[in-house]
C-alpha cells in the first residue's frame, strides 16, 4: 500500500499538491466554525449538583449578575472609615451607577458592606457574563473607566481598588497575551533554529512551518464540520492544543521523513527512487503513530467534562490530518525540491563518522539489562512522586500578584473573609409545595454559622418563586485553593445537606462547588481514559507489530513515562518550589502530549528494531544499529518538541511555566529514556520472544559479508 501511494505522490507531484490545494479551499470555506464557551461550569454534566444549583438559580433569579467587580475602600491613613467617609462612598457609588457603564448592572454598597473592624468598605458592581469579542472589550473599558473615575468622586482621604474576576481579566489580559506572543514566536524560532542545526539548511527549516500552519486551517474547518454532527463546543484553549499538537507531530513526521530521505541518497538511490524507499518504509510508521494518537485522543471522548469530550475529536481529527499531509503533500513538495531541500550543506552526500549515537547503539548492544535496568530505575524514582500529586484551581494566583485586583484580594482580607466575593451559593428548594418560611431560613442560616470552614452567613434572598431561596456561605479561605475545594467536596457539602429545613432539598453551588465538581469529574475521567487508551495503543502495536509480547511492555513503558514526568512536576513544583499543587487539569495536559505524543518515539524505535531484525541482525546488534540509526531521529524530533514547550518557560504566567516544564520534561523522558535506552534494551533482551507469535524479526535476506560486525557484542555472545 505505502509502496503504491509513495511511487504515485513522488512522480505526480503536482496532481498531488493541486488536490490538496482544492480540498483545503473547499474545507475552509464551506465549513461552519466551532462555537466556544469560556465558563468551566458549562462542561460539567447536568447529574452534579452544583450545574442543578447553578440552573435553579438561573431559573428564580433571572436578574442576577453572573460576575461581580468588588471595590475595596479605605481611608489614606490607614484609620477606620467613619460615618462621614461611609456617606461619601454611597454618594460615589450613586454617581457612578449614573452613568451606566456598558455591561455593569449597578454598584451596591450600605452598612453591611463596611468591615466589622471598620478598615475597608466594599462597593460590590455586578456585570455580565461575557463570550469574548465585543462584549469582553466593553466591560474591560467600563473597568478601566471606574478605575480613572473613582478618585475624581471619593475626593482625598480615601484611596479604591477595584479587584474581583472582571477586574482580574483585566488585568491578566495582557500578561496572557504577552505570553502568548513570545512563546509563539520563540517556537517558530527554536523549530526553525534547531532543524538548521541540524541540516544546516535554511529550506528544510522554513518548510514545515509553511504546511503546518496551512494543515491547522484544514483541520479548523473540519473540526467546526464535526462539531455540529457531533454537537460539541469547544473551550477558549483548544485552538492553543491544536496549534501545539500539530507543530509537535507534523515536526515529528517531518523529521522522520527527511532524516530517512537522507539516509537513502547516502545509500546512492537517486532523488525520485530516495524518496519513494523513504516514503515507504516511514509510511506505515507515521499511519501508526497517527492512529495511536487519534485513538488516545478519541479516548477523550468518553469523559464527563466537557471540556476533554471536545478535544477528543478535535485533535483526532487534526492528527489525521496532519499525517495525511505528511504522507502526501510533504513528499510531493520534496520531489520537486529535491536534493536542493539541504542547500547549501552538502553534509547529506557523506556517510557520517562514527557518532553518538554509534556508541550509544554499542552501550545498548553490549549490556543492555544494565541499560534497561537504569532506565527504568530512573523512570520508577520519578514516578514515585505522581502519590503525592494534589490539584490547584487558584488560576489567579498564577499570574503576577503586583496588579491592581491582586491587591484589591489582599486588601479585601483586612477586614473580610478571603471568600467574601466568591460564596458557597446554597439553594434552598421546597419539595411539599409551600412557601419557603422566613424563620426556617433564618434557622438555617443560624445552623450554617457553626459548619466547618463558614466565616460568615449572608441573609436569605428570597426569589421570585416563593418557593425557591438563596443563602450565601463566605468561607474563611480562600475560596478556590485546594484546601476550600476539598472541604466543599467532603465537608461542608454534606454538612449542608443534614441542616436543610425539613420539606426542603438545597443543592450546594457556587465557584468553590464547580470546582469540587470538576475535581470529582477529572479523577473519574483519568480513571477511565488512561486504561482505555492503554488497550487502544497496545492494539495499535500489535497491528504493527504482529506480536503479543511487545505491546506487553511498550505499553506500561509509556505509561510508566506519564506517571514519572507527573512526579517530576510534583517534586518540582510541589517540592522544590513549595507551591499547594499543580494546575487541575495537568494530567490530562500530559496524557495529550506525554502519553499520546510520546508514543510516536517509541514505535519509531521498536519499527526499527524489526527492520534492523529482518535485515539478519541478531537481536542486540539489532538493538544497536536500531539506535545507531534511528537515535538521531527520535533525538531531534525529540529536541525540537521538548524545547518547543519549554519555551512556556518564559511566560510570565506560573500556570504556563508549569506545562512548559512538565510536558517538556515528559517529552524528553519519552525520547531519550524509553525511546534511545528502555525499549531497545528490553526487545535486546528478550530477543526473538519479543516478537512471538509472529515472525516481525525474520530475515529477508542474507546479511551481507560487509555488515558483520561483531564489536556490538560482549565476548559471551561472539
Amino acid at each position: 500500500m505505502f509502496a503504491g501511494l509513495a511511487r504515485f505522490v513522488v512522480r505526480h507531484p503536482w496532481w498531488t499538491i493541486g488536490a490538496w490545494l482544492v480540498a483545503a479551499v473547499l474545507i475552509i470555506a464551506l465549513s461552519p466554525k466551532l462555537a466556544t464557551e469560556s465558563d468551566q461550569g458549562e462542561f460539567l454534566p447536568s447529574k452534579y449538583e452544583s450545574v442543578q444549583a447553578a440552573e435553579i438559580a438561573e431559573d428564580a433569579f433571572p436578574d442576577q449578575a453572573d460576575a461581580s467587580a468588588l471595590i475595596v475602600v479605605q481611608r489614606s491613613d490607614g484609620g477606620k472609615i467613619t460615618p462621614a467617609d461611609s456617606a461619601k462612598i454611597d454618594a460615589a457609588a450613586k454617581n457612578l451607577a449614573a452613568k451606566k457603564y456598558p455591561t455593569v448592572k449597578g454598584f451596591e454598597t450600605g452598612p453591611q458592606a463596611v468591615a466589622p473592624n471598620k478598615t475597608i468598605q466594599l462597593i460590590s458592581v455586578p456585570v455580565e457574563a461575557t463570550t469574548g469579542g465585543d462584549t469582553a472589550e466593553r466591560q474591560s473599558q467600563s473597568i478601566k473607566d471606574i478605575r480613572t473615575q473613582l478618585p475624581k468622586e471619593l475626593g482625598a482621604g480615601l484611596n479604591a481598588k477595584v479587584g474581583g474576576e472582571p477586574a482580574a481579566w483585566v488585568d491578566n489580559e495582557d500578561s496572557f497575551t504577552d505570553s502568548f506572543v513570545l512563546i509563539t514566536f520563540a517556537t517558530f524560532g527554536l523549530i526553525i533554529g534547531l532543524i538548521l542545526l541540524i541540516f544546516r539548511a535554511p529550506i528544510a527549516a522554513i518548510l514545515p512551518i509553511i504546511v503546518i500552519i496551512a494543515t491547522e486551517q484544514v483541520s479548523m474547518g473540519l473540526i467546526g464540520a464535526a462539531s455540529k454532527v457531533l454537537d460539541f463546543s469547544g473551550d477558549d484553549s483548544l485552538q492553543i492544543i491544536l496549534t501545539i499538537v500539530l507543530f509537535g507531530v507534523g515536526a515529528d513526521y517531518y523529521l522522520f521523513l527527511l532524516f530517512r530521505y537522507r539516509e537513502r541518497l547516502r545509500a546512492g538511490e537517486d532523488r525520485k527512487t530516495a524518496l519513494v524507499s523513504a516514503v515507504e518504509r516511514v509510511g506505515e510508521v507515521i499511519t501508526s503513530a497517527a492512529a495511536a494518537i487519534a485513538a488516545t485522543f478519541l479516548v477523550l471522548m468518553l469523559a464527563s467534562f466537557g471540556i476533554f469530550a471536545a478535544w477528543g475529536p478535535s485533535l483526532a481529527i487534526g492528527v489525521v490530518v496532519m499525517g495525511i499531509t505528511s504522507l502526501t503533500l510533504f513528499p510531493a513538495i520534496l520531489s520537486l525540491i529535491g536534493p536542493a531541500v539541504f542547500w547549501p550543506s552538502k553534509s547529506w552526500k557523506k556517510q557520517p563518522k562514527a557518532s553518538i549515537s554509534t556508541k550509544l547503539g554499542r552501550m545498548v548492544g553490549k549490556r543492555p539489562a544494565v541499560v534497561a535496568l537504569v532506565a527504568g530505575g530512573l523512570l520508577i524514582g520519578l514516578a514515585s512522586g505522581a502519590l503525592n500529586f494534589k490539584s490547584d484551581y487558584d488560576f489567579q494566583s498564577s499570574f503576577p500578584q503586583d496588579t491592581e485586583s491582586a491587591q484589591a484580594t489582599k486588601d479585601l482580607q483586612k477586614g473580610f473573609p478571603a471568600g467574601q466575593n466568591t460564596p458557597v451559593e446554597v439553594m434552598i428548594r421546597s419539595t411539599d409545595g409551600q412557601p419557603l418560611d422566613k424563620s426556617d431560613l433564618d434557622a438555617f442560616g443560624q445552623k450554617a454559622k457553626s459548619l466547618p470552614g463558614v466565616g460568615g452567613v449572608q441573609p436569605a434572598k428570597p426569589s421570585k418563586d416563593p418557593k425557591v431561596a438563596q443563602v450565601d456561605l463566605v468561607l474563611n479561605g480562600n475560596p478556590v485553593d485546594n484546601k476550600s475545594i476539598n472541604l466543599v467536596k467532603n465537608d461542608l457539602g454534606p454538612a449542608v445537606h443534614d441542616i436543610a429545613p425539613q420539606g426542603t432539598q438545597v443543592f450546594v453551588g457556587g465557584e468553590t462547588a464547580i470546582y469540587s465538581d470538576i475535581n470529582k469529574v477529572v479523577n473519574r475521567d483519568l480513571s477511565v481514559i488512561l486504561p482505555i487508551a492503554g488497550a487502544l495503543i497496545a492494539l495499535i502495536l500489535l497491528a504493527l507489530l504482529r506480536s503479543v509480547v511487545a505491546p506487553l511492555y511498550l505499553v506500561p513503558a509509556v505509561l510508566l513515562g506519564f506517571a514519572a514526568t507527573l512526579g517530576s512536576a510534583v517534586y518540582v513544583f510541589q517540592g522544590i518550589k513549595g507551591e499547594p499543587g499543580e494546575i487541575f487539569h495537568l494530567p490530562i495536559m500530559l496524557y495529550l502530549f506525554v502519553l499520546a505524543i510520546g508514543t510516536d518515539y517509541n514505535i519509531l524505535m521498536t519499527a526499527r528494531l524489526r527492520e534492523e531484525a529482518k535485515e539478519g541482525h541478531e537481536p542486540r546488534k539489532a538493538a544497536a544499529l536500531a539506535v545507531q540509526h534511528g537515535g538521531p531521529t527520535v533525538a531531534a524530533a525529540g529536541l525540537i518538541l521538548a524545547g518547543t514547550f519549554s519555551v512556556m518557560l518564559l511566560a510570565k504566567v506560573s500556570m504556563l511555566q508549569q506545562m512548559g516544564f512538565s510536558i517538556a520534561l515528559g517529552i524528553a523522558l519519552s525520547a531519550f529514556v524509553m525511546a534511545m535506552f528502555l525499549v531497545p534494551g528490553l526487545t535486546a533482551l528478550l530477543g526473538h520472544k519479543a516478537w512471538w507469535p509472529g515472525h516481525g524479526d525474520q530475515p529477508k535476506k542474507q546479511v551481507r559479508p560487509a555488515d558483520t560486525r561483531e564489536d556490538y557484542l560482549p565476548s559471551g555472545h561472539r
